[in-house]
């Protein structure tokens, strides 16, 4: 049987938007109990519901924030960046079983979290965690964890503390004081971050150049169906999506080259 649909009935994308909310903010927020399910077939919320629910947006937006949650790994990264401080995984595992994170949700059966939960975690216990975890090696990191806890490229590490002469133990690992120094000088923060927009262009307009060859290569077939050179004309569809991802590459291109 056919579930009939309304007009006025909403998907979450579009009960979302009427509430002014992006679709990750209203899952948080039925998951929390701020908002109710889908009162009809189909996963689809009904105008009353929706009208009923329009006050909650705003304290929907005051409890998660405006930035959806992140998995451990990109969690781990962002602590250690924040912190200065070799931040794994299993940190963040670790501060969930010790009750000094919450897991806010699940995607695709893995926990996430809210950016303002970690950027508020406690200094110290992190710092805890770490050591328990690390033991006599607390105060040194390899080449990767360096770069983490400089949120820089790992490449770029490599190539700056070549360039420094930065010093290195029997194990090939850095003093942590050391790499934490190098994130604390201003003039190479402002050249890696340079680097890294340059970078960032140079791939922006390479992919720029991609899709510009795929709109090219429609127009020619749009040619050769005027000229009579083939008997159909090409779909449209892939014109709209390169289009589209074309406007989207300079929108990026542009932001880079600023």
């Amino acid at each position: 049987m056919t579930t009939e649909i309304s007009a006025n009935d909403h998907g979450i994308r579009q009960f979302a938007r009427k509430l002014g909310l992006s679709g990750w903010q209203v899952r948080l927020g039925w998951e929390q109990g701020m908002l109710p399910g889908p009162d009809l077939e189909g996963g689809r919320w009904s105008a009353r519901v929706s009208e009923e629910c329009a006050g909650a947006a705003a304290r929907i937006a005051a409890a998660f924030g405006a930035d959806p949650p992140i998995g451990a790994g990109r969690a781990a990264d962002r602590v250690a960046a924040a912190l200065g401080l070799d931040v794994e995984r299993a940190d963040i595992e670790m501060l969930v079983a010790h009750g000094r994170l919450k897991v806010i949700s699940r995607y695709r059966d893995y926990p996430v979290y809210l950016l303002r939960d970690l950027d508020g975690l406690d200094p110290g216990s992190v710092s805890d965690i770490v050591a328990a975890r690390k033991g006599k090696m607390a105060d040194t990191v390899d080449a990767r964890s360096a770069a983490k806890v400089l949120g820089w490229p790992k490449r770029t590490f490599e190539r700056i503390a070549a360039e420094r002469d930065l010093a290195k133990d029997q194990l090939g690992r850095y003093a942590l004081p050391d790499v934490r120094g190098l994130g604390a000088d201003q003039g190479l923060a402002d050249r890696v971050r340079e680097d890294r927009r340059l970078a960032a262009l140079a791939k922006a307009r390479r992919d720029e150049a991609q899709i510009e060859d795929v709109v090219r290569g429609w127009l020619l077939r749009c040619t050769a169906y005027v000229d009579r050179d083939v008997d159909e004309p090409p779909e449209t569809a892939p014109a709209t999506r390169a289009l589209r991802a074309l406007a989207e590459a300079r929108a990026v291109t542009g932001h880079h080259a600023l």
